[in-house]
């Protein structure tokens, strides 16, 4: 009797092939929640704003000129990975930093879509962004680092800033703008520190499917805006609604209309709460809770917070931007 060959069933099976996690179905952010808990534990980070808030406002009733010229603030992107596909590549690290500079500096293509009645409250930042080419050690970079990690995923306690607990460790606040992108848990896009927190856990955090607009990047959040909007929280911008429920809150800029919750998606121009008619909720501005495509502007004034905050507590990156990243 002859033998048929046994089929081997494994041969039949496909290897899994592992793809990032979906992206949150809302904008969320951690930035308030981090703000919170460093204003329990750190008597000094509240002191610290609130001289920022009182400076802030003096530049403001001085009319206090801006930089003639952008400032470039240094960055190292700290990769945080467990699997292969979550150690994005260069190429989308890239991605985001030119994503920042068009955003930044009002180049964005979408920027025309600005309703004609806030047109004139867009300019440019004058902030740009560049990886570092110098490391802490004085040494050549290319401003991306790349820890491997057993965490699955990270929460927005500022594990992923320590390599003791998974993570990797900042380099110097002082002269690096620190981005960690990971897998965050929770269903965050990312979270930042105020200015005048600790130095150690100073930066941003952002969810590795929404940093960059190649690669991993996933819809709706796949336009590189997640950072847009955390960074502003680390140039010292507040939400547009300015985080309660009931219209009394503020995002201290005196040219965004007052807004009573965060928007979502793709709003329809104008969207009206908290009595802001006819124009509504200022929802295609950088710091609402809309998708990557409907946001898209920065106003003047919260480019004059950015550049007091550069001024004040973040000065040390503007002295040293040339000789780390040129």
């Amino acid at each position: 009797m002859v033998k048929r060959p046994v089929r081997q069933r494994a041969t039949r099976r496909q290897t899994a092939v592992k793809r990032p996690a979906q992206p949150p179905m809302h904008r969320t952010c951690g930035t308030m929640e981090v703000h919170n808990r460093l204003l329990e534990l750190h008597p000094e980070y509240r002191a610290a704003l609130g001289r920022l808030e009182m400076a802030t406002r003096a530049r403001i009733a001085s009319r206090t000129a801006g930089p003639n010229r952008p400032v470039t603030i240094p960055v190292v992107v700290h990769v945080v990975y467990r699997t292969n596909v979550e150690n994005i590549s260069d190429q989308q690290v890239k991605s985001e930093i030119d994503a920042l500079n068009k955003d930044y500096s009002m180049t964005n293509p979408d920027r025309s879509n600005v309703p004609a009645v806030w047109s004139g409250l867009v300019s440019d930042t004058m902030i740009r962004f560049a990886l570092a080419k110098t490391d802490p050690n004085g040494k050549p970079t290319s401003g991306i680092t790349r820890t491997k990690t057993t965490v699955t995923s990270f929460p927005q306690d500022d594990s992923v800033k320590s390599r003791a607990r998974g993570g990797a460790d900042a380099w110097p606040s002082d002269k690096y703008l620190n981005l960690w992108v990971c897998a965050l848990g929770g269903g965050l896009l990312g979270y930042a520190q105020f200015p005048a927190g600790p130095a150690a856990t100073d930066g941003v955090v952002i969810l590795n499917t929404a940093f960059g607009n190649v690669g991993t990047a996933a819809p709706p959040y796949n336009l590189g805006r997640t950072a847009t909007h955390e960074i502003g929280h680390w140039l010292n911008l507040r939400h547009i609604w300015g985080d309660t429920e009931d219209c009394t809150g503020t995002d201290f800029v005196d040219d965004t209309p007052n807004a009573q919750h965060p928007n979502y998606g793709k709003p329809t121009f104008p969207h009206v709460s908290c009595n802001n008619g006819p124009n509504g909720d200022m929802f295609m501005n950088y710091m609402d809770y809309v998708d990557d495509a409907a946001m898209i502007m920065f106003t003047n004034g919260q480019i004059v917070r950015m550049q007091a905050t550069l001024a004040g507590p973040r000065s040390s990156l503007s002295a040293t931007a040339e000789a780390l990243s040129s």
